[in-house]
């Protein structure tokens, strides 16, 4: 690493720990280094190998990627429209919403984009089910993917972090249409009860006001009924 980048995996390292609320010693003692040299990491002083870096991420439970993640770095890049739809158009955060009725609670979601487009896509994290806003990256799953944009829909591949085999997948229609929200279609895997899923999940380009109105738009309705005996498809549009 140069220098500029260890500083800012150095800082990106440090706002993860105070995130999950550990102490330089816990982490030295996590990790097996000394409480200084985890300092100098912090600072940018000396940089982090890549076995380090690995320990420090599952100790955080980030993606390794998340440390090369510079928001203002991201936010500040124009995107292309033909690149990026009008939903997505200066965004390097966005978030989702969708209701779990197997406990009978709302799912929050927060999508950190962190990279520009490669041969794959945007380079994206999706942290799911968390408490806590400010430490969103502390949840109950954690998938790393890829974003899509196509000419009438935006596709999101992701793999579970913690279990690769589990793969889960959205879709988003119209993203080139300005709106604030958008509906989209999760796929993936239950474990309670185990079986494969499909749900509908609300997209913002703001955190949303989590109240009842929410949950009523995240419930399944009498014309979502409508539409899959229509189809004998589950769909959102």
């Amino acid at each position: 690493m140069t220098n500029e980048t260890s500083v800012l995996v150095g800082r990106q390292i440090r706002a993860c720990r105070k995130q999950n609320k550990i102490t330089l010693e816990e982490m030295a003692r996590i990790i097996g280094k000394s409480k200084s040299t985890i300092s100098k990491y912090e600072k940018g002083e000396i940089p982090v190998d890549v076995e380090t870096l690995y320990l420090i991420a599952r100790t955080l439970h980030v993606h390794i990627e998340y440390f090369f993640y510079y928001l203002p770095t991201v936010a500040a890049t124009p995107q292309p429209l033909d690149a990026c739809p009008s939903f997505f158009t200066g965004l390097s955060r966005f978030y989702s919403y969708l209701f779990d009725g197997r406990n009978n609670q709302l799912i929050r979601c927060v999508f950190d984009i962190l990279s520009e487009s490669d041969v794959s896509g945007y380079k994206i994290m999706m942290y799911m089910n968390f408490s806590d806003y400010d430490r969103y990256q502390v949840c109950e799953n954690t998938y790393w993917g890829y974003i899509e944009h196509y000419d009438a829909l935006t596709n999101i591949q992701l793999t579970n972090q913690d279990s690769p085999m589990e793969k889960a997948s959205v879709q988003i229609l119209a993203s080139y249409l300005t709106a604030d929200t958008k509906w989209g279609l999760w796929n993936g895997f239950s474990t309670r009860p185990m079986m494969p899923i499909a749900t509908k999940m609300l997209f913002s380009r703001e955190r949303l006001r989590e109240d009842a109105a929410l949950l009523k738009k995240l419930k399944i309705s009498k014309d979502d009924i409508r539409l899959l005996k229509l189809y004998n498809m589950l769909s959102v549009l």
